[in-house]
């Protein structure tokens, strides 16, 4: 049996996460109080000619018995379910101003606590859960649909029988993604944006490519890169690490680290049946 839990702060796209899932045919619960989870595994359990093989439960900050979490966990793990945890979070600021534009009430807000306080808290009340996600995704940069895409090629779509991995480009003037495993920094190459006619290309046209092709010192971290990955990546498999996303970033996470990110993705993707690119700064935009 399957289980996935979510879990994140409000707002950072548990009801995109259960909605995917659900569309991928899991019997979704939302709000589910921790100690309850493991009656109602049982319960599917033994429903008759096994129904049921995939559950998604969402677990907020309002769940009495967080505390008990690991424990339960390490419980349902022992009964063979295979339990995953997809942790999803943005950064605060992007919290408050989608409940600003949404107008929704944060559950965890009163008369004493504000908005932003309530947020904060969600931190701290979802922490043992934090620390033992499979997966974390950031979601401060990305549209729902784009967290869709990641939960349906990095979840649903992989057996679990090898690791999903994931190629960030980034541009550090906007800020490092902090779900990333590793990061590999690209700015001591150079750099098309000194090139008046590439500097409105982007790290996938063929003309930016055929220039950053030509520089060795780009040739040589391709290599670095692609080596140090090739020796690290089996050492995580082999401690039942199933996702693992790469940062690749430069100044504005338009030319070098796209380019890289593409690079290393087709490199990666003729070993790994789960190899995903996504581009954070061109995305966005």
């Amino acid at each position: 049996m399957k289980l996935i839990i979510v879990s994140g702060r409000s707002g950072s796209g548990k009801s995109t996460a259960l909605r995917t899932l659900e569309d991928a045919g899991y019997h979704c619960v939302d709000n589910l109080p921790v100690g309850l989870l493991k009656e109602l595994m049982h319960s599917y359990a033994n429903l008759a000619h096994g129904e049921v093989s995939k559950i998604a439960v969402c677990i907020d900050a309002r769940s009495p018995g967080l505390e008990q979490f690991p424990e339960l966990l390490l419980q349902l793990r022992g009964s063979g379910i295979d339990a995953e945890i997809l942790y999803l979070d943005a950064l605060s600021p992007t919290l408050v101003k989608r409940f600003s534009e949404t107008r929704r009430r944060h559950p965890l807000t009163d008369q004493n606590v504000d908005l932003r306080e309530a947020i904060d808290m969600e931190a701290n009340i979802l922490s043992t859960v934090a620390d033992l996600a499979n997966l974390t995704i950031d979601t401060t940069r990305i549209s729902s649909k784009n967290l869709s895409e990641q939960i349906v090629h990095r979840i649903i779509k992989n057996d679990g029988t090898s690791v999903s991995l994931l190629f960030r480009s980034f541009g550090f003037k906007h800020g490092i993604p902090v779900d990333t495993d590793f990061v590999f920094d690209l700015r001591c190459l150079p750099n098309p944006h000194w090139q008046p006619a590439l500097r409105p290309l982007t790290g996938r046209h063929e003309e930016v490519v055929g220039y950053l092709q030509s520089q060795d010192l780009v040739n040589e971290m391709f290599q670095d890169i692609a080596d140090y990955l090739q020796k690290w990546i089996p050492r995580f498999a082999d401690n039942d690490r199933v996702y693992l996303t790469v940062g690749i970033g430069c100044t504005g996470g338009q030319h070098r680290s796209v380019y890289m990110a593409e690079r290393l993705g087709q490199h990666f993707g003729s070993q790994l049946d789960q190899v995903l690119v996504r581009h954070r700064e061109l995305d966005r935009t």
